[in-house]
């Protein structure tokens, strides 16, 4: 999981979350075709965590490469989760 910085109009709490960008993670294919059959649209999530609270769920995206800009590379972790 990678230290991802917040966007400044975001409604999360504090300034960072973890986000898992692994493009196999399971979380993130079965997102594709969940949101295709619900909403019809072509979107998914990842797994995301907030640092402040441990809140844990899904951050939507529309393609693979979407709010990796945000992804702070001299600060990624690796993370594990239950």
């Amino acid at each position: 999981m990678a230290l991802w910085a917040n966007p400044d109009l975001g409604s999360w709490g504090g300034e960072y979350q973890y986000v898992c960008f692994n493009d196999d993670c399971p979380f993130f294919v079965r997102g594709w075709i969940w949101m295709k059959s619900q909403f019809n649209v072509n979107a998914s999530y990842r797994y995301r965590i907030e640092t402040l609270t441990g809140e844990d769920g899904p951050l939507p995206v529309w393609s693979r490469e979407a709010l990796r800009s945000n992804i702070i590379q001299d600060r990624e972790k690796e993370v594990t989760h239950a």
